[in-house]
């Protein structure tokens, strides 16, 4: 029995070496990009390197509207993590949350917002904090669920493209999300605002969680 057990320990830490292998490896490899629209497709010379697959909640408050009252984004309160799939395991490869963007760059805004969206590396903790850009015309980098192929789930929450404003190696040294330059949301199904709950001044201050899974490209310019 004992060596039963042993055996399935080993192969259990073995399939977590290969996975964590797999994403220190991900900078040295790139993965297929699908075709996206203009508005939400990083700029040539941007390479898509890592793929996460992100189960998650959006956030929602109950906000004054007018005479009543409606659901408004909860910054305070996306959270997901992304998987990827190693010999038909999903393994954790990077978490995704809000913090404060301790490492700006030349895109960061100024003032900077209290905290930004944020995806840190569950192998070496490194950092990428980004935001939805805007297109040469002024329009936001997003598009609505179920206006195309990449984005086809109508009433989900939208797909983004966002720049990097910030990176950060992790305390060791590690670079896997240091490099990227682009984030791009696709896939979405869920996360929308309830269609309840929040339409009187007496709803004000409700809090809900939506949950939402999307798949989360990483792209880094120059390979």
């Amino acid at each position: 029995m004992t060596n039963f057990f042993g055996r399935k320990l080993f192969a259990s830490a073995l399939a977590i070496a290969c996975a964590l292998a797999t994403a220190a490896t991900s900078g040295a490899q790139t993965v297929p990009s699908p075709a996206t629209p203009a508005q939400i497709t990083p700029p040539a010379g941007n390479t898509a390197f890592l793929v996460g697959h992100a189960l998650g909640t959006q956030g929602y408050v109950c906000l004054p509207s007018g005479a009543g009252a409606s659901w408004t984004v909860n910054g305070a309160r996306p959270e997901a993590t992304l998987f990827a799939d190693v010999f038909g395991q999903a393994f954790q490869i990077i978490t995704h949350f809000l913090s404060p963007d301790a490492n700006p760059n030349q895109f960061a805004p100024n003032p900077l917002a209290f905290a930004n969206a944020t995806w840190q590396s569950s192998l070496d903790s490194s950092k990428v904090w980004a935001q939805v850009g805007t297109t040469p015309d002024g329009k936001p980098t997003s598009i609505p669920a179920g206006s195309d192929p990449s984005c086809p789930n109508s009433g989900s929450i939208a797909c983004l493209l966002l720049q990097s404003i910030g990176t950060q190696a992790g305390p060791t040294g590690g670079k896997g999300l240091a490099s990227t330059t682009f984030v791009q949301r696709l896939n979405t199904a869920g996360g929308s605002a309830p269609a309840t709950g929040c339409a009187v001044s007496g709803d004000v201050g409700k809090q809900t969680l939506v949950p939402y899974t999307a798949d989360y490209y990483f792209f880094r310019a120059g390979r």
